[in-house]
């Protein structure tokens, strides 16, 4: 039977349903004989890859998976490919995205095994250097062109079995444990260097010694829906306690996954009501969060002394306060300095809220967009730090995914430690204050803080509305008939939107890679990367915009809008817009 690999090769991961029945919902350990052969071939392929790039002999790679069931077999199948390939694999088992990259930077290479936010059938692999992310687009483009050109060599899954099987892999099994308990400390002090940002660990050490001080007074708390992921296995509990933060976890039973995976509002609510447990009696600040299954991404809920219950904070939201809180960290640490404040600026994707650049411009900072994909946004900040900007936040306001220089994935530890640090540290908050007129006292609370920022209305992510089912292949075809239709339909009036919302012109924005592309004339040349429209009052900034872009890690053609002000009626009218334009788009093909 020839091998069929119906992987989707993105650089944020190499994803497919895993389970041998071929079902997404299936929670199986199987994955059958393809996908064992392609999950060999995929490492295989990634080995050669870096064995002509790095000239080494002997490689030294770092292997894990998230807590899926299928994670053991595929774990298994890519350390037969690195034995055969005589690298050096340290395994270790199931461990968080962040904790695998913060410990690969001590070898060549990383393999993890994960599907991310995807239902538990699916599964996959992503591939990293030692610089604490995941290969660029180039360099998976590479990777994957080794990849099919395997498979078309391959006779069947059988024979690749076969040759796999001669692999001895017990030694690397038996290294497990230890290789975890190296993991697990290489995580802990990375994480220190990137919430402090000081590389001496004697400043580490005084800066959580003061920070441990502040939250003892604030008597900040944090719970989380774990939702059996690999932050079950991480170092979660002992970072926060050793902190003095008050920490409880539910579902904390690595491989337990309680409910749907994605960290999206209608998941959130688990966490939320422990959060309403612990909040009234609370004496300070309580936040809350959820990771995916590889524990990268966790969305945040607070309790509302306000309301007096616990607040699901939408993804824009998260990082807009993450934003907020690093760059804040940054003007504070260099008055304390007395040192020159930094040339600051944020990387965000592409449908990242405008919000973000109001944020940043109170600060001093400027923002740069990449086209959707965490490998993109890490790759822009590279390049603007390059051009002698301090990138110290960077990330994915569309779906909350905050990173934090140094590390170069995605963290909710990161995250809350920035929320802590906004609502603990003194002296913090007096830049954003300044700019906007404000005085929240000694002991600001996250509710003055959310109110104080810039007010927009955007399209939620995972939203129905926001996913839809586009049979045109062919994205940039797709894009050339949609500016077809779009040009005709604004030239008359955008079906009476123009004149309802005061919309007196508009400007193209492409972003493909590390590039964006300002006041394009061809809504084509973006190809399969990201379309945004600009609206704009008779005003030199947008009011709103529009966005598309078909996913890269699901088969899905995803529409966001973006609108400033509390306007839900103007965001609904123009997203409803843009979904009847591409419907026309699509039937021109």
């Amino acid at each position: 039977m020839p091998l069929e690999h119906k992987m989707i090769l993105s650089a944020s991961g190499w994803r497919k349903v895993f389970a041998e029945s071929g079902i997404e919902s299936d929670g199986s350990k199987r994955i059958g004989s393809q996908n064992k052969a392609l999950c060999f071939l995929a490492a295989e392929s990634f080995l050669e890859w870096l064995m002509a790039k790095s000239k080494k002999k002997s490689l030294r790679v770092a292997v894990a998976s998230d807590t899926r069931p299928t994670g053991k077999e595929c774990s298994q199948a890519v350390l037969k490919a690195l034995a055969l390939k005589k690298a050096k694999a340290f395994y270790v088992g199931a461990a968080a995205a962040p904790e695998i990259m913060a410990y690969a930077k001590a070898f060549d290479a990383f393999i993890y095994i994960s599907a991310s936010h995807n239902p538990i059938g699916h599964n996959g692999i992503k591939f990293g250097l030692n610089d604490g992310g995941v290969l660029s687009g180039a360099q998976n483009s590479e990777v994957k062109g080794i990849f099919e050109k395997k498979l078309l060599e391959a006779k069947s899954a059988q024979e690749l079995l076969k040759k796999a099987d001669k692999a001895d892999i017990s030694k690397i099994l038996l290294q497990k444990e230890k290789n975890k308990k190296a993991a697990l400390l290489a995580y802990k002090k990375f994480s220190r260097l990137v919430i402090s940002a000081q590389k001496n660990v004697q400043e580490q050490n005084k800066f959580f010694k003061g920070l441990k001080a502040a939250i003892k007074e604030r008597g900040v708390h944090v719970c989380a829906d774990f939702n059996g992921s690999a932050r079950c296995l991480s170092v979660d509990k002992d970072f926060f306690e050793e902190n003095a933060v008050r920490f409880k976890a539910m579902n904390s039973k690595a491989g337990r996954i309680a409910h749907e995976i994605i960290p999206e509002p209608e998941n959130l609510v688990h966490v939320a009501a422990l959060a309403e447990k612990i909040g009234p009696k609370a004496k300070g600040p309580v936040l809350g969060y959820m990771p995916d299954c590889d524990g990268d991404r966790g969305n945040l809920v607070y309790y509302s002394a306000k309301e007096k219950k616990a607040k699901i904070l939408k993804a824009q939201e998260v990082f807009a306060l993450s934003v907020l809180a690093e760059l804040s960290y940054s003007l504070w640490l260099s008055k304390k300095n007395k040192a020159k404040a930094a040339k600051m600026a944020v990387a965000v994707n592409c449908p990242t809220s405008m919000r973000i650049e109001e944020i940043a411009g109170a600060l001093g900072a400027k923002v740069f967009r990449a086209e959707v994909g965490e490998a993109n946004v890490v790759n822009l900040a590279r390049e603007k730090r390059n051009q002698g900007y301090e990138v110290r936040i960077l990330g994915e306001g569309s779906n909350g995914g905050t990173i934090t220089y140094p590390a170069a994935v995605r963290d909710p530890l990161n995250t809350v430690f920035a929320l802590i640090k906004l609502l603990s540290l003194k002296g913090i908050l007096e830049p954003w204050e300044k700019s906007q007129g404000l005085d929240f006292g000694q002991k600001p609370s996250l509710d003055d803080i959310l109110d104080s920022l810039p007010k927009y209305t955007t399209t939620g992510v995972s939203e129905r509305r926001a996913i839809l089912k586009i049979k045109t292949k062919d994205h940039a075809l797709l894009k050339k008939n949609f500016q077809i239709v779009f040009e005709r339909s604004f030239k008359s009036g955008a079906e009476g939107l123009v004149k309802k919302y005061g919309i007196s012109s508009w400007k193209c924005a492409l972003t493909n890679g590390t590039k964006e592309k300002l006041g394009a004339q061809d809504f084509s040349k973006s190809g399969k990367g990201g379309l945004k429209i600009l609206f704009f009052e008779k005003s030199k900034k947008p009011s709103a915009y529009i966005w598309m872009r078909g996913s890269g890690t699901e088969p899905v053609f995803r529409i966001l809008c973006d609108v400033k002000g509390k306007d839900e009626k103007k965001e609904k009218d123009l997203l409803a817009w843009e979904t009847k334009m591409l419907a026309q788009a699509d039937k021109m093909r």
